[in-house]
């Protein structure tokens, strides 16, 4: 298991340039836009506009602050995206924008490469204690709001605990917070 905290994430321009992304996690180690295997990042979006196309890339969009968007992708219905929806995925390769629907938000992405990974995302609220088993593959569990503990290791608002094959099974969850379960395995 390895802790990220969230004062050590890295901060780039988005691939478009149209704002900055975090990066909370990526791989291999150092790998850049064009060449990861998987990433999980935030971004504040400030104003509406297309999104990134990253080719041979499945994404999941979730939104962490703000009120939301109306999403736009090539070949589906209109999606409207607020923080009670459910994680959204959608190929990162169709031509897709978003309208803000009030102001300013925070959404989190998870991509995978497609044909090498497969990946799902669930908001999870906790109030007290909890046990949840990880499986195998890579796991992360990012703490939105509020505390939280696992099997001892502290994790507050923005930190994520990343935990891989060896460290899979049930864990032991407590405190008073929302988080993301991100499952990433090879395929």
């Amino acid at each position: 298991m390895k802790l990220l905290r969230a004062s050590d994430y890295k901060r780039m321009p988005w691939k478009n340039g149209g704002g900055e992304t975090v990066e909370i996690a990526v791989s291999p180690d150092g790998a850049g836009l064009a060449d990861f295997d998987w990433r999980v990042s935030m971004a504040t979006v400030a104003t509406d506009g297309p999104f990134s196309v990253f080719p041979g890339i499945d994404r999941t969009l979730s939104i962490l602050d703000g009120v939301g968007m109306a999403l736009f992708i090539e070949g589906r219905a209109p999606e409207r995206l607020t923080q009670e929806s459910e994680p959204l995925p959608f190929r990162a390769d169709a031509l897709s924008s978003a309208t803000l629907i009030d102001g300013t938000i925070t959404d989190l992405n998870v991509m995978t490469r497609r044909g090498r990974f497969i990946h799902s995302v669930q908001r999870v609220s906790i109030n007290g204690n909890k046990v949840v088993e990880l499986k195998g593959g890579t796991s992360l569990v990012l703490c939105h709001r509020g505390d939280v503990g696992i099997d001892g290791t502290v994790l507050g608002a923005g930190d994520c605990l990343l935990v891989s094959n060896e460290g899979a099974g049930r864990r032991s969850i407590s405190g008073k917070a929302q988080l993301f379960f991100i499952a990433i395995e090879a395929i």
